[in-house]
This record gives C-alpha cells, structure tokens and sequence, in this order.
C-alpha cells in the first residue's frame, strides 16, 4: 500500500442510479489517473466512473455555501 494521503478514503458500499455525464478527455485521464493511485493506497483496483459519486458526495459535503442553502431551506419548511 501507498503512504499517499488521499481526501478520498476507501468506498463504502451503496445502491446505485445511472446518470450519465461528458467529460473532457484531459479529465477523463486525470479520473483514470486518481484511480490508479487510490488502487494502490487501498489496495483494491476501482474503475475512475465508480469514483466519481463518491468525489461528488465529498465535495459537496465540504461546500459551505451548499450546506449553508440546505439548512436554510430546511428551516423554512
């Protein structure tokens, strides 16, 4: 295993929705790049596309001004 300090931890398991998007190929590449590193941090080889969700969740659970938005239209209901 890898010393690398990724932001990304290891997958939790969970139901999945299609949705499908377009990335530019210098992107693509940069997945697919990340990718390999998390295979060799945690050990388990993972395709770039299972990734993306998972950078999602975690960028927007760190979004201040996301949570902020959802709190206040939590409070208005």
């Amino acid at each position: 295993m890898s010393t690398a300090k990724l932001r990304l931890g290891p997958l939790p398991k969970s139901e999945p929705v299609k949705l499908t998007v377009t990335l530019s190929a210098e992107l693509k590449a940069t997945l697919d790049r990340y990718a390999s590193l998390h295979a060799q941090t945690y050990g388990e080889r993972v395709d770039a596309a299972v990734l993306v969700p998972h950078m999602l969740e975690a960028f927007m659970a760190r979004d201040r001004g996301f949570r902020s938005a959802r709190r206040q239209a939590t409070e208005k209901r």
